[in-house]
């Protein structure tokens, strides 16, 4: 029952969490239709099988190769209103993982969160709703390998009617799963908020070695 409700705060606070998760707009602006927006999994994009999880181990280092994203990641914790604490805004292309959560690569929905601009330029996820499923996510972790990740689905979740345990939650029982979070949509002035959060999902489909180790 404890687990319960600490797993419904955290899901609450991260539905709260882009309101506060940038100073103000640098022109960013993601479409949504309805209250979710799915890019989708075309039929013609095959995935591969998931992998077994592997042993929990800290995250270091993100990359989306097709987008251009590659970052240093931060372990990050909740801050005084129950949501994720996004890295500090000094730190606009740095990723904070959410530490009391699931280590990337682990059983469970892992969860990397990130500004998407702040008040004069684009922000580490500026282009993360640009990712589409079939596309790869490297997470680089401390015991030197290397998690690699499927996207399956990109969505674009409004704030009416949210379901955060849809956005957030894992979605197959056992299976090594990963959330890419920022905020979408417009932003509204008057109510200092995005109007959306981008929800980038995938799955552990590979493992590989880092350079060296980290």
């Amino acid at each position: 029952m404890i687990t319960g409700i600490a797993w419904a705060v955290l899901l609450l606070g991260l539905w709260l969490w882009g309101r506060e998760v940038t100073n103000g707009p640098a022109g960013v602006a993601t479409p949504t239709t309805g209250d979710v927006a799915a890019v989708g999994r075309p039929l013609d994009v095959p995935l591969p099988p998931a992998h077994d999880p592997l042993e929990p181990a800290r995250p270091h280092q993100v990359e989306i190769p097709s987008i251009g994203i590659r970052a240093p990641v931060i372990p990050r914790g909740l801050d005084a209103g129950g949501a994720i604490d996004p890295p500090p805004f000094e730190m606009p292309h740095t990723v904070g993982w959410y530490r009391a959560g699931t280590e990337p690569g682990a059983a469970g929905a892992a969860l990397l969160v990130g500004h998407v601009d702040t008040e004069t330029k684009p922000a580490v996820f500026y282009g993360l709703s640009a990712a589409r499923p079939g596309e790869q996510v490297k997470v680089t972790r401390t015991d030197g390998s290397v998690a690699e990740f499927t996207i399956d689905d990109v969505q674009v979740f409004t704030r009416e009617k949210f379901d955060p345990r849809k956005a957030y939650g894992p979605r197959a029982d056992g299976r090594a799963e990963l959330r890419l979070i920022t905020c979408g949509g417009t932003y509204d002035r008057e109510a200092r908020a995005y109007t959306a959060n981008v929800v980038v999902s995938a799955f552990l489909t590979g493992v590989g070695r880092a350079a060296e180790k980290v």
